[in-house]
């Protein structure tokens, strides 16, 4: 890294940063919470509550505490449906347990394979509420892109899923289902023991922003990560937000998940225009919670996300105020070329100042890497997600 540059002094949290302000936050979450996670036959969801959850859910129905246990490792580390399948729990009590409890997934509506290899699902919750679920294959791990609404509340003018209003929170369930469903598809159960498998990773980067619907992410991810089920590790799991600052403190503290930020701009002013909530958390307030986050250290950088959008966000003069602003603070830059929607009115930046631009973050020490696009040909690309059911909408109303 540059020696000379200067550091961006960071700015200690604010009144703004305070719990009355996560408290708000909260407060207009509860606004979207999803419905109560119970089947038709009005059987309560297992998938999604947390141990203590679990736990209290059994002993209520007059059963032991380890049986939660039990259960938890039937529904985490062997991916069973179905309560006949656990072996270990005698058939009375599998059929009195199927009487009251159920675990479920979302339905697939449709599922769809790039031409790369990238896998993309249309899930259907309960409700009738849909979203979309990415699995990103690699040579020998992959990564699951997994949404926490339904829709958005951001209004990102470059995203495609931006375009699609708020309509609800997703359920820690709903959240979690998506990646055992994706291990359904690609029969990766039960949880492999080794190193090696294909849906190694979680991404937190599909619709919606996660840090609006905290705790049901937050309940989600640590299902994710119990080492008695599906056992990813903190350092498999990357949570991306536009920048809830508050909330970002939060996570740190309770998850300590990697960290993407998807910044896209270096001044207040482009930034307002492209991504909103910056009026509200500007790139000060939220480099500054960067610093403050836990995992911020040489071995588990920060990400930042970085679309590369023509002539609006891409000059050299511009890529070398992004190192100024990284000074001091342990990151990678995702250089992201823009996946061009119907409507969108931006266009990719040419390849040679894309290269430009990553060749000065590459110089000042920021490993850069350049995306490459993967499910274009199926809408799966970042920044593209956006649900069937309302591209459907669009088309009728323009009819």
């Amino acid at each position: 890294m540059n020696a000379q540059t200067p550091a961006i002094p960071v700015a200690p949290p604010t009144a703004s940063l305070t719990e009355a302000e996560r408290t708000r936050i909260l407060a207009k979450s509860a606004l979207f919470a999803p419905p109560a996670q119970v089947d038709e036959h009005g059987r309560r969801e297992l998938v999604g509550l947390s141990r203590e959850e679990l736990t209290q859910a059994v002993v209520e129905f007059g059963e032991k505490p380890f049986r939660a246990k039990q259960i938890w490792h039937w529904i985490y580390f062997q991916g069973a449906r179905d309560f006949a399948q656990m072996s270990s729990i005698a058939k009375p009590m599998q059929a009195k347990l199927a009487e009251r409890f159920t675990i479920g997934r979302p339905g697939v509506t449709t599922e769809q394979t790039s031409t790369d290899g990238t896998r993309k699902w249309l899930f259907q919750m309960r409700d009738k509420q849909q979203v979309e679920t990415v699995y990103i294959p690699e040579e020998d791990r992959g990564a699951v892109c997994i949404s926490t609404q339904v829709g958005c509340t951001l209004s990102c003018r470059f995203c495609h899923t931006g375009t699609q209003k708020l309509v609800r929170n997703l359920s820690a369930g709903e959240i979690i289902g998506q990646f055992m469903a994706a291990r359904d598809s690609y029969g990766e159960w039960p949880t492999p023991q080794s190193e090696t498998r294909m849906l190694s990773n979680i991404v937190v980067m599909g619709m919606g922003e996660p840090l609006y619907n905290y705790e049901n992410i937050a309940t989600a991810l640590k299902i994710a990560m119990d080492n008695e089920g599906i056992a990813l590790s903190r350092r498999r799991i990357t949570l991306s937000t536009s920048g809830v600052v508050p909330m970002m403190d939060r996570a740190g503290a309770e998850l300590g998940v990697n960290l993407a930020v998807s910044l896209h701009a270096v001044t207040d002013e482009l930034r307002d225009e492209i991504v909103p909530l910056n009026r509200k958390y500007p790139i000060k307030e939220l480099l500054a919670a960067c610093h403050r986050y836990p995992g911020a250290s040489n071995a588990r950088r920060i990400t930042f996300e970085y679309v590369m959008l023509d002539g609006i966000n891409d000059s050299e003069a511009e890529a070398r105020e992004l190192v100024r602003l990284l000074h001091g603070l342990p990151a990678k830059v995702n250089l992201i070329p823009f996946n061009p929607w119907p409507g969108s009115p931006y266009a990719t930046s040419k390849r040679a100042q894309i290269e430009r631009f990553a060749n000065i973050l590459n110089d000042a020490g920021y490993s850069s890497p350049v995306r490459r696009p993967r499910g274009k040909d199926i809408m799966a690309a970042c920044g593209q997600l956006k649900t069937e059911s309302e591209r459907a909408k669009k088309a009728a109303a323009a009819a």
